[in-house]
């Protein structure tokens, strides 16, 4: 079993009982965060891209609990000029790693990173037996029909805020070209500027794919 805890934005964990894996963890200045970044405890974080609404809290946080962080190398060197001595492991797109919850392979994400020659990315987690695929911040693009087909994804968690993201019609052919499962959106309600109807992405959603839509509010959790 899989708890997803929603912290807002783009910040969420995944905890099966055994580790928590924490994701983009902007929790300080975050309008709509529900737990403060000294609260946060977990094992790993996976960081999507360095702009200051998905790095966020990543260096205090990994420096305070000891959690090892995973991303793009520029990113990590972000991390590590904030926070000496972090535990650390580079990847870049394509590639994949066994940790101890499981398998995090590093997929491509169409969207700038926040750092002089880093790429934005995505990951797609094996975490007890289920795929979970965490799409960062992008915009809709054709390999993600190829990211469908390389792994059956259960849960997809898809920014839907529209402006620095996709919007509600791309982010709903993305489900499709995925054939997911599941989908969960983020990374929209947090500045009037991505303002969405959630509501209106379930519907498009689940009229054009074989996807459930789950609407978590942030401070909620959602048992995967």
């Amino acid at each position: 079993m899989v708890t997803f805890k929603y912290y807002g934005h783009s910040c969420f964990m995944l905890d099966n009982g055994e580790h928590k894996v924490l994701f983009d963890p902007f929790l300080t200045g975050n309008p709509k965060a529900t737990i403060k970044a000294e609260e946060i405890e977990c094992d790993f974080i996976l960081i999507s891209h360095a702009h200051s609404d998905h790095l966020g809290d990543a260096p205090e946080i990994a420096g305070r609990t000891g959690a090892e962080l995973v991303g793009i190398p520029e990113v990590l060197a972000i991390c590590e000029q904030r926070v000496p001595g972090l535990k650390q492991h580079p990847m870049n797109l394509g590639g994949s790693i066994n940790l101890p919850f499981g398998r995090v392979r590093m997929t491509m994400a169409k969207h700038s990173a926040g750092v002089a020659g880093g790429i934005a990315c995505g990951y797609v987690i094996s975490m007890s037996g289920l795929k979970i695929y965490f799409a960062g911040d992008t915009a809709l693009f054709g390999d993600m029909q190829l990211i469908g087909r390389k792994d059956e994804i259960d849960y997809a968690i898809l920014p839907v805020g529209d402006n620095y993201t996709m919007g509600l019609e791309d982010a709903a052919l993305a489900a499709q070209w995925l054939n997911a499962r599941h989908v969960i959106p983020v990374h929209y309600n947090t500045w009037p500027i991505i303002n969405q109807d959630v509501k209106k992405y379930r519907e498009i959603t689940e009229a054009m794919s074989r996807a459930e839509v789950h609407v978590v509010e942030p401070g909620v959790e959602l048992e995967l």
